[in-house]
């Protein structure tokens, strides 16, 4: 079911997209094959691609003008500079833009293999109030030919919570996997416009409104290729790297002294990983 005007998309699929021209199509196909019994709306914004990404976007939005909410940006909207923050204004946008009572993610580089996906991850919300949050295991493949694998590892425990965000030991969120309750309606929090850790700081948001459940079923593609945003967003990355403890430090004075020490457990790891790089250039 889709939405069709009739009445308030029970989903947003948010879809941040920016030179996708050779991914676009699987994207949004992966997306029209849905099957629910709620209807949900497609909130895709381009960020001013320079491929042919628009053109296939709105040929998309012309044939299902009943589900799409396409917005084909003529500038990008930045900012510009530092690169790693690139595309967030775009997200922003697009949230602010969501009506669902809950929100899928999908960046345009990524795609969806099983049509109940959103289903099964409504339902699940639907009879569990004390989730905010699901994810599910996602199929890693390469642009190169390298082998795919899963994004999550056999280890991936079923029940996680804000806890195991701020300890960030490990990433086990793959964006194309999450669907979550939308507790944006009043906008991002402050901290999250200076952050370059977009998603982590979504879900952290999310999260300190609830448990994250994890559904060990494959039910999408992450992609990596070379213009993806996680061959920016380095391990070795330094403005990466000090970004992100500065995120954390803004949160410990947001979020109060019951996360103090995981978080500062979480700043020292990054202190002591940019003095290691600092060393080894210097």
């Amino acid at each position: 079911m889709t939405y069709s005007g009739e009445a308030v998309p029970k989903l947003s699929v948010l879809i941040p997209t920016y030179n996708h021209e050779k991914f676009i199509a699987q994207t949004l196909d992966g997306v029209l094959m849905q099957k629910t019994d709620f209807p949900f709306e497609i909130v895709i914004g381009d960020d001013a691609s320079k491929d042919g990404n628009a053109a296939i976007i709105a040929k998309y939005a012309e044939k299902h003008p009943e589900i799409f909410r396409a917005f084909l940006h003529p500038e990008n909207l930045g900012p510009s500079n530092p690169r790693e923050l690139g595309g967030k204004n775009n997200v922003a946008f697009l949230f602010e833009k969501c009506r669902g009572e809950y929100i899928a993610l999908c960046e345009g580089d990524d795609f969806w293999t099983d049509p109940l996906k959103l289903q099964k991850q409504v339902d699940f919300l639907s009879k569990n109030p004390e989730y905010a949050l699901t994810h599910h295991q996602l199929e890693v493949i390469y642009e190169d030919n390298t082998p795919s694998h899963p994004f999550n590892t056999p280890e991936q425990a079923l029940n996680s919570s804000l806890e195991d965000l701020f300890r960030d030991e490990t990433w086990f969120l793959g964006t194309a996997s999450t669907v979550f309750r939308n507790v944006f309606k009043n906008g991002m929090t402050d901290w999250w416009w200076k952050s370059a850790s977009g998603d982590l700081g979504i879900f952290i948001q999310v999260a300190k409104t609830g448990k994250i459940r994890f559904i060990p079923e494959t039910m999408g593609a992450y992609r990596k290729h070379q213009g993806g945003m996680t061959n920016i967003h380095t391990p070795r990355n330094l403005f990466f790297l000090k970004n992100r403890m500065e995120m954390f430090e803004a949160i410990n004075l947001d979020y109060g002294p019951i996360y103090s020490e995981i978080i500062n457990r979480t700043v020292q790891k990054y202190q002591r990983l940019i003095q290691e790089i600092e060393e080894h250039l210097s």
